[in-house]
């Protein structure tokens, strides 16, 4: 398959790796000039140095022969811009949009984008060829009573970061567990001692209703 991701950061970089490992053809489309000479000195993809939500980028990736177009940059705006380019300017089949912010995701659903919130899960949504509705299905417990959550630790450069955490400090909901840390291309399975850090991705379990209050308290907010 022909991918092409918008967004170089951890999250893009990380799936770009992943599926060039498994023999796909990828581009990446990167502004930012340092994250792009970290894609080139790590990866063998093609990336371009612009702006997934302008046309001449698109252009350049050759995004009209693209199997699927993935969006992984932290801002849902843009996201949803270059995923709807990426539709309906180059007839993508398939676009696929990290969405940061959980009440969006209705809304990337609505123009026929799959919005995919568990950004650690788009690999395995592109390899396999899953829909979302199906990944959903597969990583849903007790009959969809129980939610697999990915949630962003705001960057140690982000005024309102908190600190360094050990997770039994964290005073998680109930029924809320902590499952795995992604820290750069380290993969971290957790124990009570273990600390959660500015910019980990922290994938956990927790029931539909406690979502938001997981969320907040593992970014800082209360």
């Amino acid at each position: 398959m022909y991918i092409v991701i918008a967004g170089g950061g951890k999250i893009g970089r990380y799936i770009a790796k992943d599926l060039e490992s498994k023999r796909h053809e990828v581009t990446v489309i990167e502004r930012e000039p340092g994250r792009c000479e970290q894609l080139v000195a790590e990866t063998s993809v093609l990336v371009i140095e612009g702006d997934a939500g302008d046309v001449r980028y698109l252009e350049q990736a050759h995004l009209d022969r693209a199997d699927v177009f993935v969006a992984t940059t932290h801002d849902d705006d843009d996201n949803l811009v270059s995923s709807q380019l990426a539709k309906i300017e180059f007839g993508v089949k398939r676009a696929i949009a990290r969405v940061n912010t959980p009440k969006n995701v209705e809304i990337f659903e609505k123009l026929g984008i799959e919005a995919v919130s568990s950004t650690r899960l788009i690999s395995e949504l592109i390899e396999n060829e899953f829909s979302v509705g199906e990944l959903i299905h597969l990583h849903s417990l007790k009959g969809g009573k129980v939610s697999l959550v990915e949630v962003r630790i705001p960057d140690v450069d982000d005024p309102d970061a908190p600190s360094a955490r050990r997770i039994m400090e964290l005073e998680l909901p109930t029924e809320s567990v902590i499952v795995a840390l992604f820290r750069g291309d380290e993969t971290i399975i957790p124990r009570g001692e273990t600390e959660v850090h500015p910019g980990d991705e922290v994938v956990a379990l927790t029931t539909p209703d406690l979502e938001d209050a997981l969320r907040a308290i593992l970014v800082g907010e209360r």
